[in-house]
């Protein structure tokens, strides 16, 4: 979140109301960020951003330089390496995004269950970055280009405590974490951010929704191992989890 920026209009002006600029990142498992885009329009929609970002014409285009490995083949599947996105994405062979609307077959929801496990990653490195990083619990006050530099040094920061895994920089307890059966227990920078409503928010655009064959085939290809015997062997709740859900209402 930003201050109108003088002469700005409407460009950072996003449908939540605030002015904005957009930070897309990319994350392991480890909550480092490995690509960032920063400072588009707030009043832009992430799916296009992605469309437009080094990185995402990078994938879009088969990169050879990101030493991306061979699909890998479990069974009878082939399976690509891929980015994890939400709905606000279009699926695509490389971004796998989760089945759309209500009414989903039994081994669709165990999908999304299993993607949605995998997103939470990213969820909670932006999670960490607003709570220990305080200049984004409200709207920062400077020109759009200082915005730029404060968000890439605090992106810099985050990863270099990361890499040297700081202790006191993800305490005990700060991030999710799963219990044995599968339910999610919310870190403490939920709480932090939640009580400040913090200043690094998630827009949660609607994307555009079209995608090809070959990427709706990769998406099945995950659903049937997600639903085979050795995808249930990596998560041997996901049934009985998926099914509680649909008994309370979810």
């Amino acid at each position: 979140m930003i201050e109108c920026p003088k002469n700005g209009g409407s460009a950072y002006f996003n449908y939540k109301g605030f002015h904005s600029i957009v930070l897309l990142a990319v994350c392991d498992a480890k909550y480092c960020f490995t690509f960032v885009d920063i400072g588009n329009y707030g009043s832009l929609n992430d799916a296009s951003i992605l469309t437009e970002t080094a990185f995402g014409q990078a994938f879009e285009n088969n990169p050879t330089n990101f030493n991306v490995p061979c699909p890998a083949l479990h069974g009878t599947e082939n399976l690509p390496y891929v980015i994890i996105g939400d709905d606000i994405f279009p699926l695509k062979p490389w971004l796998m995004k989760p089945f759309p609307g209500k009414g989903l077959s039994e081994p669709e929801k165990v999908y999304n269950y299993r993607l949605s496990r995998a997103r939470r990653t990213i969820e909670n490195a932006f999670g960490i970055l607003a709570a220990k990083w305080r200049i984004f619990r409200t709207p920062i006050k400077a020109n759009v280009d200082l915005v730029e530099n404060i968000t890439k040094a605090t992106v810099c920061l985050h990863n270099y405590l990361r890499l040297t895994e700081n202790s006191g920089y993800i305490p005990t307890g700060f991030i999710d974490r799963e219990d044995s059966t599968g339910n999610i227990v919310p870190g403490d920078w939920r709480v932090e951010v939640n009580a400040t409503d913090g200043g690094l928010r998630g827009l949660n655009r609607i994307g555009g929704n079209r995608y090809t064959f070959e990427a709706g085939d990769s998406r099945q290809a995950f659903k049937n191992y997600f639903n085979s015997a050795d995808g249930k062997a990596e998560c041997p709740w996901q049934l009985d989890h998926v099914m509680s859900l649909g008994r309370i209402g979810n």
